[in-house]
């Protein structure tokens, strides 16, 4: 579970502190190596990317509902008969 605190130099800047799996801590690492990048700066682009691909799913499911409500919507203005 994640702990955050006020960071004392920048108050607007929060401390979390998180757990990885080994092998996991070990990729970070050297990303962070090779990169030349400290490991704050490898999670927060990590979590900016997360939160910008979740809206991107959210905004598609969004829009296969009114999709499909807009079908059912036509289907019900049909009377739900086929032209046969």
């Amino acid at each position: 579970m994640a702990e955050t605190r006020y960071h004392a130099a920048t108050p607007e800047i929060k401390d979390s502190c998180f757990s990885l799996p080994p092998e996991m801590f070990e990729q970070v690492q050297r990303v962070k190596d090779e990169e030349g990048r400290d490991m704050s700066e490898l999670v927060r682009e990590a979590l900016r990317l997360y939160m910008e691909d979740r809206e991107l799913r959210w905004e598609q499911r969004r829009e296969r509902l009114r999709s499909q409500q807009a079908n059912q919507s036509e289907e019900d203005d049909q009377g739900g008969h086929s032209n046969e």
